[in-house]
């Protein structure tokens, strides 16, 4: 038994959902589901009655619920005891727009972590990473990026995009029938740019051209408006309330996804830094990536593999998983 198999027993008993609570831990479904079954083979109890449609607690999980949040409780409370103790080193993160919402539960105990105020693109990111301005970054990346800066890469969370529309017609679009576009301002677009030009090679999608800065915000949906056809949303788009004028639809045919990466300098000899990157990519699992019907970019260090070939150093997944 361990704590992290109790972390996910109350996520999944609050939840009453395997797919919400895999959500809110960032882990694979399927890795929840087989670390529940084991917490119960070495409970000797089942915690939960399930079968497709519900999940509930069965008398056994409910009469633990209340002394597992307690045990936790006394764990979390010796990781802060420990962490005030041991005065541990500061680890400073920079991000682009997304990061992981438990952050800071994630690292309580592991490390002072300062988050950067300044939001930048990931390329820009990247770059302070390598020449020692910050410790982490949560950005994305290509392989050529992590060659050309020595940095090694952590698959830390991704984002299916979708196509924003007008009309009420929310109904999957094929990838060759959307819109891309494409900002003039090469620097802070950078990588979107580089992505939106793969991803219109590759499904026959068509580029639009702006100068203006529309990739997100207000000016985008005026961009979808003017086009009157899907356009693909970008990473910085997806959490904004959309219009009441405008419908988000999925895109199929291929599925394109986003990547978010914790990057850190290739053989960091600092023990609070991969320590942090240990605890902020555990369990995340391939979040969908490995799909035949997801698309990234053949620059992606998380794109899968050919069969039979192992991913580079640059590019692993997740670490240790023990608690």
């Amino acid at each position: 038994m361990e704590l992290r198999q109790l972390r996910y027993f109350v996520a999944v008993a609050e939840e009453l959902n395997f797919g919400r609570a895999a959500t809110r831990l960032r882990i694979a479904g399927p890795s929840l589901s087989q670390q529940i079954k084991a917490l119960e083979r070495d409970l000797g109890v089942r915690l939960f009655d399930r079968d497709r449609r519900s999940v509930a607690l069965t008398q056994a999980g409910a009469a633990l619920l209340t002394p597992t949040r307690a045990l936790l409780e006394q764990a979390d409370e010796v990781r802060r005891s420990a962490a005030r103790l041991a005065a541990p080193e500061p680890v400073r993160l920079g991000y682009v727009n997304w990061r992981p919402p438990d952050l800071a539960a994630r690292m309580s105990g592991i490390a002072q972590l300062h988050v950067d105020a300044w939001v930048m693109p990931s390329h820009t990111q990247a770059g302070r990473v390598a020449d020692g301005s910050i410790d982490l970054a949560i950005c994305w990346v290509q392989t050529d990026d992590l060659a050309a800066y020595d940095l090694d890469a952590r698959l830390i969370g991704a984002d299916r995009l979708h196509a924003i529309s007008t009309g009420t017609d929310a109904s999957a679009v094929r990838a060759k029938d959307t819109l891309v576009l494409l900002d003039a301002d090469t620097v802070t677009w950078d990588s979107w740019n580089r992505y939106a030009k793969e991803f219109a090679r590759d499904t026959g999608s068509q580029t639009v051209h702006i100068d203006d800065g529309g990739i997100t915000g207000a000016a985008f949906f005026d961009h979808v408006r003017r086009l009157r056809r899907p356009v693909i949303n970008s990473p910085k788009g997806q959490t904004t309330p959309l219009p009441p004028d405008l419908v988000r639809r999925p895109v199929i045919d291929p599925s394109p996804y986003w990547t978010w990466a914790l990057v850190c300098r290739h053989g960091e000899k600092r023990g609070a830094v991969r320590a942090a990157v240990e605890a902020l990519t555990r369990d995340v699992g391939r979040l969908g990536l490995d799909a035949d019907t997801a698309w990234l970019p053949v620059g992606d260090p998380f794109r899968p593999p050919a069969p039979g070939a192992a991913l580079p150093h640059w590019a692993r997944v997740t670490g240790p998983t023990d608690d």
